[in-house]
């Protein structure tokens, strides 16, 4: 998924109200920028950090500017929009890109299912199980190499859980799939010490038949694509 506006640099100056950002553009002004991710963003929201943003024309919208990466200044990026991951899946779904799904030929998004949720895909393919994929953004790295979610407390995410262990004791092919949005990270965890019930849940759904899939990505400036698969361990602090 290529970013429709060209990427400017910038510097952090506070982040507040979740989707609120002040920054200072290259030439020093100074302005509020959207920021799309309602998570904690731990350890990418600090003062001063280096950052990139989409500049729009769009006179329906109030901030002209909107926060996309994390540059951390070593050749790696980190995605912070998370409208961009389940953009960037589709595009690689309908490509056959994606490990394991070469033989499905519809994809659906946002799909009503369970008890009132929406799961992020329903892929369906002739003489093949309905797949449910849940995708979640992992941001999160408190080790090096290391990718955790999730960086707070989820609700949402613990209902996914058990939407998807419902629809693999139904027959269906479920699917949680992690998306890192860090180029830095070689492996995935789930960071239990945040969120004892989500792991919990995670256990539970494992044993209910949910697969559990990790997929690192390519994030630069330019374009967000998903890529490999990454190993994924249950214990955050194994190894």
């Amino acid at each position: 998924m290529r970013f429709q506006t060209p990427l400017v640099p910038a510097r952090l100056i506070r982040r507040y109200k979740r989707f609120l950002a002040d920054i200072r553009l290259e030439d020093g002004t100074e302005v509020t920028a959207h920021c799309a991710n309602p998570g904690s963003m731990m350890g990418l929201a600090e003062p001063g950090m280096r950052i990139w943003v989409e500049p729009n024309d769009d006179p329906k919208k109030k901030l002209k500017y909107g926060w996309r990466l994390v540059d951390h200044e070593d050749g790696h990026f980190t995605g912070v929009d998370t409208s961009v991951p389940n953009r960037a899946l589709r595009e690689a779904f309908l490509a056959h890109a994606v490990p394991g799904f070469d033989g499905y030929a519809t994809v659906r998004p946002e799909v009503k299912y369970g008890e009132n949720s929406r799961v992020d895909f329903l892929l369906t393919g002739d003489g093949l199980p309905d797949a449910y994929v849940e995708v979640k953004a992992v941001t999160l790295s408190r080790r090096p190499g290391l990718a955790e979610f999730p960086d707070s407390v989820t609700a949402r995410g613990l209902k996914h859980l058990g939407e998807l262990s419902r629809m693999a004791g139904q027959g269906h092919r479920a699917v949680l799939l992690y998306l890192v949005q860090r180029t830095d990270s070689a492996r995935v965890t789930v960071a239990a010490d945040i969120d004892p019930a989500y792991a919990a849940g995670l256990t539970a759904a494992l044993a209910a038949g949910v697969e559990v899939m990790t997929l690192d990505c390519r994030i630069t400036p330019e374009e967000v694509r998903p890529g490999k698969s990454l190993p994924f361990v249950m214990d955050a602090t194994a190894g």
